[in-house]
């Protein structure tokens, strides 16, 4: 199995590279126990899709640590990665998450699993998509999502946006629906649609973009891209989102998700306040034994 770490954006919100932003006393990140995590349930190499501004840093960092702990490859995301007939278009803004993904076709032929690489998912979260990797064959059809409930996954600092998951009676993935401006105001979580407030329940299982795939969601991928850049190549913002990828294979019955439940607490970044909480956290997953003091020595 591979883990696919999705770390090209910038933070726009936090203000920074917060992806190499230390949460440990140790120096680690979040991609640190991550890819910890991973190694502990059976996957035997990482891909990392960033940017090629960054690239040495992330070599020199991760690549010593690394070293004889599982097999590590580096592609680059750029807005020029795309086919030549679409390249006249003053694009300065990324593709999206979908076209991060394809990006990593050519080293990737196992089953995967992709994340973000500032959010942390937790050890749970790691060995159901495992578990659930290892029963598919790579011709395989059936994808799977690890779900989180809703009320685990907000920041103290500000609003945020989650993908709202709609489930059949068999755990499968019917549909994401995107919600913003998610609080939490008076113990209830509220979420703004058509300038309007709306509930949503504590238990809804949201997507983290927590993904598990079989090699041939490349093939769909390429299709749906080349079929978005000739509406879109001339714009600038309009993105290649890998759950509107999701939503289109199921509406189409090119795939099926299942969701794999999980109870455990998202941590991220996504204001510079949270780091604070996400410290605190680490510190107390350290202490209770969950992680090592220090995760690579």
């Amino acid at each position: 199995m591979t883990l696919v770490i999705l770390a090209a954006g910038m933070g726009s919100r936090y203000g920074g590279l917060k992806q190499l932003d230390a949460i440990s006393n140790k120096n680690e990140s979040i991609i640190d126990f991550s890819i910890y995590d991973a190694i502990k349930c059976g996957f035997k190499k990482v891909v990392f899709v960033v940017r090629q501004d960054f690239l040495d840093t992330m070599k020199a960092l991760y690549l010593p640590k690394l070293q004889n702990k599982i097999k590590v490859e580096f592609v680059c995301q750029e807005v020029t990665n795309i086919p030549e007939e679409f390249k006249n278009n003053n694009r300065v803004k990324p593709w999206g998450t979908a076209h991060a993904l394809l990006t990593v076709k050519n080293v990737v032929d196992d089953n995967f699993c992709v994340i973000n690489a500032d959010d942390f998912y937790g050890a749970n979260a790691f060995l159901k998509m495992a578990e659930f990797l290892n029963k598919m064959t790579p011709s395989s059809g059936e994808y799977a999502m690890v779900g989180f409930k809703i009320q685990n996954t907000l920041s103290e600092n500000g609003s945020v946006s989650r993908g709202e998951c709609y489930l059949d009676a068999n755990n499968y993935l019917k549909k994401i629906v995107e919600r913003t401006n998610i609080s939490l105001i008076n113990n209830r979580i509220i979420y703004t649609e058509n300038n309007q407030e709306k509930e949503i329940q504590k238990n809804s299982l949201v997507s983290m973009n927590f993904w598990g795939f079989t090699p041939t969601i490349f093939r769909e991928m390429d299709a749906l891209f080349y079929q978005f850049l000739k509406e879109n190549y001339q714009t600038d913002k309009k993105e290649f989102y890998l759950p509107s990828v999701v939503n289109h294979l199921l509406e189409t019955k090119k795939a099926t998700v299942k969701v794999l439940e999980t109870n455990s607490n998202w941590l991220g970044v996504t204001y510079k306040e949270d780091k604070t909480a996400v410290i605190s956290k680490i510190t107390e997953l350290k202490k209770d034994g969950v992680y090592p003091e220090s995760l690579w020595s």
